[in-house]
């Protein structure tokens, strides 16, 4: 079979299919209100216990942007209009609690999974999950412990709710299969995060495997196979034997520079959420952070973060990998990142509307809060500060404006920060590519940011399954924007940086390599065999592919063009 591969590596092993038992929730008498709503929210109650116990296990294990994941559960069970649409139902119609409250989830359900936004779409499999939980306490029904696994298995489920991830015993689980999801659904993102192997959007595999069957599966490709003969079984060992073999000797990497055996040098960053991530980037050698997005400090609370909180992430960060350089981006929320405590209206095409720096130009305390926060932590490392979204000269001059502002206001108050900042600002809007000329007389670097400037250039939503197809990084728009871009960014003696998921891609490196990319930032288990491959690859050859590249005209073309010559 072949599904999305959503998390590289090799896995063979016993298959265990995950399938709840099915909830029958039935309409029933009952004796009194006031003990059915006693009974919800004791059950509900219970769920928030059984939740937060999960939270600390996500974050201890796999760090604070996963356990935010538990943090968004547990305030849908403190959702106000939850608790009193159900308990009210209950009252006014004398359902038992357990029916109350599958009607009102599912209508929530209903509504979010009609919203056109993808990552809204993904919030109704939160719900259900929650709803799920509390079902199963309320009706007294088990609910699948897959911490106290006895044995090695591969994991097969419709799909993996975050609390079966977050609660698993890692040391058993050799890789997950699932009916659905895609390379950013929440098991993707878990799978890669803990480097299990995993492959996604299989349809039917809960269907066709039964537990104890035996699997093999390949992450990076998507291939799975059901009970394969001795010869494959060998096969598969023997490239799991050598992909475990490659990953030890990426090892020998660590510490060796990124650069062509003709002498061009690159920077290989991480890119991060978290203080948490610093071990990743630790344990793979980044060069420093490329992109250390601030909005996670926002996310999951019900108040702005003070510029207290923002200055002691911002300060752990920088000291951690001092003298690293660490780019750290501006708030970018909008789009499909929400704030609770935001007010901000509802659009009809949110990530075309009031987003990142157009929202901080607009909210200018809250700018000028995170802006003090990133100067006071400047003495602690190397800093430089990178503006999101910028689609004009305009923004991105009143963006150096406010920044001068703050920097006098400092001054005023005797505190202290490093006169050593570059400042920059994202390529990701196709206005902003063109004039890239422009705006390079202004800011000390670029960073390209490929998952938006790809979206924007295809008009295509990255999200939408049906027209997935359209969104293809080889499109060859897209790739002459990037070598306007970087040129443009060298008449101007600027250095030119890439922070979108291309970076990371090795089919993608040797063009960007030679189109004189300066830094390549990634996830940090990309950075090791992205080293790799750029000590093997001779600039000057480099030079001639992007040029055969920029003069074809479709992905199709480009992409048989790059596996003839490199495979």
């Amino acid at each position: 079979m072949k599904g999305t591969g959503a998390s590289p590596g090799i896995a063979l092993g016993k298959a265990l299919v995950i399938e709840n038992e099915p909830l029958v929730v039935e309409k029933k008498e009952i004796e009194s209100t006031e003990k059915e709503k006693s009974r919800f929210l004791e059950a509900l109650e219970k769920s928030k216990e059984q939740l937060k116990k999960v939270r600390e296990k996500a974050l201890k294990e796999m760090g604070q942007e996963k356990a935010a994941i538990f943090e968004a559960h547990l305030m849908i069970l403190e959702d106000p209009e939850l608790i009193q649409s159900t308990t009210k139902k209950i009252e006014d119609e004398g359902l038992n609690g357990e029916y109350a409250f599958k009607e009102i989830t599912t209508q929530f359900v209903s509504i979010f999974e009609a919203m056109d936004n993808e990552y809204m779409k993904e919030r109704a499999a939160d719900i259900r999950d929650v709803s799920d939980r509390v079902l199963r306490n309320l009706m007294d029904q088990p609910i699948i412990d897959l911490s106290i696994l006895d044995e090695e298995v591969i994991l097969i489920a419709h799909d993996l709710t975050p609390s079966d991830t977050a609660t698993m015993n890692k040391e058993k689980v050799l890789g997950f299969l699932t009916n659905i999801g895609g390379r950013t659904s929440h098991t993707a993102i878990m799978a890669r995060s803990l480097e299990i192997p995993a492959v996604v959007g299989l349809k039917d595999i809960t269907e066709k495997v039964n537990t104890s069957d035996f699997i093999v599966l390949n992450g990076e490709t998507g291939e799975v196979m059901i009970n394969p003969d001795e010869e494959e079984i060998q096969k598969y060992k023997t490239m799991k034997e050598k992909y475990e073999h490659e990953k030890k000797e990426l090892e020998s990497l660590k510490d060796q520079p990124s650069i062509t055996p003709d002498g061009r040098k690159v920077e290989l960053a991480g890119n991060i959420g978290t203080p948490k991530d610093i071990d990743g980037l630790l344990k793979n050698d980044a060069e420093g952070v490329g992109l250390y997005r601030t909005e996670f400090i926002y996310m999951d609370r019900d108040s702005m973060p003070t510029e207290d909180e923002q200055f002691e992430a911002y300060k752990e960060v920088l000291e951690s990998l001092n003298p690293k350089p660490i780019v750290i981006r501006t708030l970018d929320i909008g789009g499909d990142k929400e704030l609770p405590y935001l007010h901000i209206d509802k659009e009809m095409n949110p990530f075309l509307g009031y987003r990142a720096i157009r929202l901080c130009l607009k909210e200018q305390e809250i700018f000028k809060t995170q802006l003090r926060a990133l100067l006071r932590a400047s003495i602690y490392g190397k800093l430089k500060i990178m503006f999101p979204m910028i689609s004009s000269l305009e923004e991105l001059l009143e963006a150096k404006k406010i920044l001068n502002e703050v920097k006098k206001d400092l001054d005023k108050e005797g505190i202290e920060y490093s006169k050593d900042i570059e400042v920059g600002m994202m390529i990701e809007v196709p206005s902003a590519a063109i004039i890239s000329d422009i705006l390079a007389k202004h800011v000390d670097f670029f960073s390209i940011g490929t998952n938006d400037l790809i979206q924007y250039t295809t008009a295509v939503d990255r999200m939408n399954e049906k027209i997935h197809y359209l969104y293809n990084p080889f499109n060859p728009a897209v790739l002459r924007l990037i070598k306007m871009v970087i040129d443009n960014g060298h008449k101007e003696g600027i250095w030119v940086g890439m922070c979108g998921e291309m970076a990371g891609d090795k089919r993608m490196i040797p063009i960007l390599l030679g189109m004189g990319l300066d830094e390549f930032s990634m996830s940090p288990i990309s950075i090791l065999p992205a080293r790799k491959l750029i000590r093997s690859l001779k600039h000057e050859d480099m030079k001639k592919v992007a040029e055969n590249v920029l003069s074809m005209g479709s992905a199709e073309e480009i992409e048989s063009y790059l596996e003839e010559i490199f495979d």
